[in-house]
């Protein structure tokens, strides 16, 4: 825990909620200023909490990424623990932001959410409508006031975090929820998510990117060694893992082309992150029906029991 205490700083955790692709991760990384969760177009890209921490004058804001919240499969066991560690990230928080695709509306999955929210009337809920670029005015105020109309949202905010509009007016609402108390972290971390799962995190999103419709959700990517040299420079090894020999040929690619595409993409923008020469290896390796094993979900610290 960070010594930074001044008689008027304040401290405490705010959940971003949502249905998948509804813009959490994209949200905070704009709020932070720097990537610290992964993007995709895919659904379900954040299978983890990711905490983002921001300023705001002697206010430390962790904002808490979390995975999309669907209707999970009774049978599939990632999917309910990516589902259950999304609500376990509400509970303690000090503030919720129910984060909505307003191009999508008023969707089955969010209103799930909002009937789960109801549940618990203590906690106080800002509505977020994101992507408000995509929609008119009229159309949006509509929606607003439909969604004010089935739950008693705190607040209401409108913007787009992809275009970085809007999100200055929700942090100072944050800001203002915040506990008073001590700095949780140092004043110039921005995250706590370790070095070596964000380096998988990233050559993931670069899987998701390269492949869209072709690759399979069942992917993991893990890093098996991390070596720093006198010179500054960094060796990474990683290992992807899929869940049949026929998803391993894709990622491979022709002749290797595809790996090497991705490995290159992963190693420019870790040295970018980084600011040290990076050398990385990837490997390819078929782990069967790894979805369905809970103990390689604590990799990212979801509970293999949900």
């Amino acid at each position: 825990m960070s010594d930074s205490v001044g008689e008027n700083t304040s401290c405490g955790y705010v959940a971003v909620i949502g249905a998948p692709n509804a813009g959490k991760s994209t949200l905070i990384n704009a709020i932070i200023g720097a990537k610290i969760s992964i993007v995709s177009p895919k659904v379900q890209t954040t299978r983890t909490r990711v905490m983002g921490i921001a300023m705001q004058g002697d206010c430390q804001i962790i904002f808490i990424d979390t995975p999309g919240i669907f209707q999970a499969g009774e049978k599939k066991k990632l999917e309910r623990a990516m589902v259950a560690a999304a609500w376990e990230g509400t509970v303690d928080a000090d503030a919720i932001i129910l984060l909505v695709d307003a191009s999508r509306g008023l969707s089955k999955d969010v209103r799930a959410i909002i009937e789960k929210l109801a549940n618990n009337p203590t906690q106080k809920v800002a509505l977020t409508l994101n992507k408000i670029d995509k929609m008119k005015p009229e159309a949006l105020l509509k929606l607003a006031a439909e969604m004010n109309e089935i739950f008693d949202f705190e607040a209401t905010f409108m913007i787009s975090a992809l275009k970085e509009k809007g999100f200055k007016e929700l942090v100072a609402y944050a800001a203002k929820k915040m506990p008073a108390g001590p700095y949780m972290y140092p004043e110039d971390h921005i995250t706590d998510m370790p070095m070596r799962l964000m380096a998988a995190e990233l050559t993931r999103e670069k899987l998701f990117l390269a492949l869209r419709q072709e690759l399979p959700y069942e992917l993991t990517v893990e890093t098996e060694s991390w070596e720093e040299f006198a010179d500054g420079s960094v060796k990474i090894d990683q290992t992807i893992f899929v869940a049949r020999e026929g998803h391993k040929k894709i990622i491979l690619g022709q002749g290797g082309a595809m790996i090497k595409k991705i490995g290159q993409q992963a190693r420019e923008e870790l040295e970018e992150i980084m600011e040290q020469r990076v050398h990385l290896k990837l490997f390819v390796k078929v782990r069967e029906n790894w979805m369905d094993k809970p103990e390689h979900f604590t990799l990212w610290g979801l509970d293999n029991k949900a």
